[in-house]
C-alpha cells in the first residue's frame, strides 16, 4: 500500500465496538434509512453519487460518516469514488433480525404513507 493509498483508507468500528445505539440513531434520520434502503435492495456497493439527496453536499458527507461510524456501512474507495455496501452480515450476527425488521418497517411505513395520498 502506498502513502497515497493509506491516507485514503477510511476509519471503521470493528464489529466489537459497534453499539445499538450508534446504530439506532444512523437509521433514526430519514435520509439515512433512504441510503440504508437503497443499499439493502442492491447487491453491489453503491457510489455516494448515486444517492440523489435533497441536501447540499456537505450535509450528504455527514450522513454518510454517521452511517459509517455507527458501523452500518463500509465504505471505500476505488478511484475518485466512495463506494458504500451495507454491513448487513456484521449487523446481523451482533443484532439478529434488527436491520431486516426496520428494513421492513421502514417498507410498510413508505406503503402506508403512499396510500395515504392516493
Amino acid at each position: 500500500m502506498t502513502e497515497r493509498d493509506a491516507a485514503r483508507v477510511l476509519a471503521h468500528p470493528e464489529p466489537g465496538a459497534i453499539r445499538l445505539e450508534g446504530v439506532l440513531h444512523a437509521l433514526s434520520d430519514p435520509l439515512r434509512l433512504s441510503i440504508v434502503r437503497d443499499l439493502a435492495a442492491s447487491d453491489a456497493e453503491l457510489a455516494c453519487s448515486h444517492f440523489d439527496l435533497p441536501v447540499t453536499k456537505s450535509t450528504t458527507t455527514h450522513h454518510f460518516r454517521v452511517l459509517r461510524e455507527s458501523g452500518v456501512v463500509r465504505q471505500t474507495y476505488r478511484g475518485t469514488a466512495k463506494m458504500n455496501g451495507l454491513r448487513r452480515a456484521e449487523l446481523q450476527t451482533l443484532f439478529p433480525g434488527l436491520l431486516d425488521s426496520v428494513l421492513a418497517a421502514a417498507d410498510a411505513e413508505a406503503s402506508r404513507l403512499a396510500a395515504a395520498v392516493v
